[in-house]
């Protein structure tokens, strides 16, 4: 009989298997290239403030694209398994909701190893804060705050929707609006067991305090846990896991769409996930 390391799986090849998302979809790499160069060429051709800090390192800044006067705020947060990529990469994300009068901040942030998942969350939170005492120096409207993020991203998501805005940072309860988590992690039990580790090195205390799946207030903003039909079982899983948990939270699975593909959905103004995440930031 052996050993269970997490749920029914038993070695760390079966659990990555489920999790390593770029060794699942063979064009991971072409993909990303496309975003690299989409992202680039929305920076060139659009009005925007690069690397405007809102920490103390080096890594702590975000890119803001305004929208206009009154415009609502969305906070957009990268994936890469905590480990991998910048706001840079993800530019992409942002024209569509520009044009539809969106403004966008892309969040970057430390990785690890340099850096623990405690850190990384604090520093979201604080990208957050800074977005809410800064929103009218951009255009944007600090009562319309938004969050959406990818992957690890995703993770994020529910860790700024968990934030106790009071009584850390003096704000509002209602700070973020809504939380759009895309392919996101909410229990990152497996994750000691997994390819990860090596740059992770979470201990147990480290995956309690930063899984949302265990942090889910009584009363929270709306929140939409989206994936991609196409992802493994478990990363459907733990979306419905989450939207399941989350109070009057909401599950959206995308056909046909991949870890990768999910996210280009925000570049297409009739696409389910990107009304959602406009109806959302309106609302």
């Amino acid at each position: 009989c052996r050993m269970r390391l997490y749920r029914d799986f038993t070695t760390q090849e079966q659990i990555d298997a489920e999790y390593n998302a770029g060794a699942a979809v063979p064009d991971s790499a072409q993909r990303i290239q496309g975003w690299v160069s989409r992202s680039a060429a929305a920076r060139e051709t659009m009005h925007c403030r690069l690397g405007v800090r809102f920490g103390p390192t080096r890594e702590e800044y975000l890119d803001i694209f305004p929208a206009g006067d009154g415009a609502p705020v969305h906070v957009f947060i990268h994936g890469g398994y905590w480990r991998r990529f910048s706001a840079r990469e993800h530019s992409f994300v942002v024209p569509a909701l520009v044009q539809a009068g969106i403004a966008v901040l892309v969040v970057n942030y430390a990785l690890c190893p340099s850096v623990t998942i405690d850190e990384i969350v604090r520093q979201v939170r604080a990208a957050v804060a800074w977005a809410y005492a800064n929103a009218a120096a951009f255009g944007g409207d600090p009562g319309r705050i938004t969050v959406s993020g990818h992957s690890a991203g995703g993770h994020l998501v529910g860790m700024a929707l968990s934030t106790d805005w009071p009584g850390a940072y003096d704000l509002p309860a209602d700070t973020l609006k809504a939380g759009i988590a895309i392919s996101g992690l909410f229990d990152l039990a497996p994750f000691p067991y997994s390819f990860l580790q090596p740059a992770l090195q979470l201990d147990w205390a480290q995956v309690r305090r930063n899984s949302p799946l265990g942090l889910v207030p009584a009363v929270g903003a709306a929140m939409v846990a989206a994936v991609g039909g196409a992802e493994s079982a478990e990363f459907r899983r733990q979306s419905r896991a989450y939207a399941d948990a989350w109070p009057g939270g909401r599950y959206l699975e995308i056909p046909d769409r991949n870890h990768f593909t999910v996210l280009e959905e925000l570049e297409r103004p009739d696409s389910r996930l990107f009304r959602t995440v406009v109806d959302l930031a309106n609302a």
